[in-house]
């Protein structure tokens, strides 16, 4: 994937500039409201146009929300109160759509940054750097480039090379069964307990099982910390 990181294309003043419609993603109002906040504000102090038509706080209203507003861009956290980004990422991808989505995270660490572009985002901003970088962020987004700022950049390299060229010794530290294998490939793509047992055909108790041994495997407590651990192991690809 390449990356470009760009100053925003900004319109000579005076002249009409077209709407971009915006789709506002988290689960708590105050940021949401924060975010409608910076965006008058650049309506107001440049030569933006945007237009925010909608809000959702959970992973099924935002994708229904981007399939019935079909916004020009969606900002979306990775971390929702029901569902996550990358479930939303996804379930987007299968429908083939084609709206922008940059990621607003606060987190830095560099498996969330690979999982969120791998996924279909076209960038990613981290919550603390809103401030300084959302501005440029949605303008490259919108000019069809990706944004990742220098230091996120380099952590996305690093992991991108690191998938890329991740050691068989590496994936082979966790043994895990075929079946497992194919419940951890669902769980990485954001699949439910409902889900994963619609896929493979089996009990959603059997597949809590099949997590608690993987949990074990993994030495890990949570399915966010599983995931996190079983692509920085390569025991699983993105």
């Amino acid at each position: 994937m390449s990356v470009t990181i760009s100053a925003p294309k900004v319109t000579a003043s005076g002249t009409s500039v077209a709407p971009v419609s915006i789709l506002l993603v988290d689960d708590q109002q105050p940021f949401r409201q924060g975010l409608r906040t910076l965006l008058d504000f650049y309506n107001i102090n440049s030569s933006a146009n945007f237009t925010i038509v909608g809000e959702a706080a959970s992973a099924d209203q935002a994708f229904n929300l981007a399939i019935e507003q079909h916004p020009t861009l969606t900002l979306l956290d990775l971390e929702l109160a029901q569902g996550d980004g990358i479930e939303v990422l996804n379930r987007l991808a299968n429908m083939s759509y084609a709206g922008k989505v940059l990621v607003l995270s606060s987190h830095h660490q560099d498996e969330w940054v690979f999982r969120a572009m791998q996924a279909g985002a076209r960038g990613y901003v981290c919550k603390d750097r809103l401030a300084s970088q959302l501005y440029e962020a949605i303008a490259t987004v919108i000019n069809g480039e990706v944004y990742l700022s220098p230091e996120i950049a380099t952590g996305f390299f690093r992991m991108f090379h690191f998938y890329s060229g991740r050691s068989l010794q590496a994936s082979q530290s966790v043994r895990l069964t075929e079946r497992e294998q194919e419940v951890l490939h669902w769980l990485v793509q954001g699949a439910s307990n409902d889900a994963i047992a619609q896929h493979l055909f089996i009990t959603i108790a059997t597949v809590k099982a099949h997590l608690t041994a993987i949990f074990e495997k993994l030495q890990v407590t949570s399915r966010t910390q599983a995931i996190v651990k079983a692509l920085k192991l390569g025991v699983v690809a993105a």
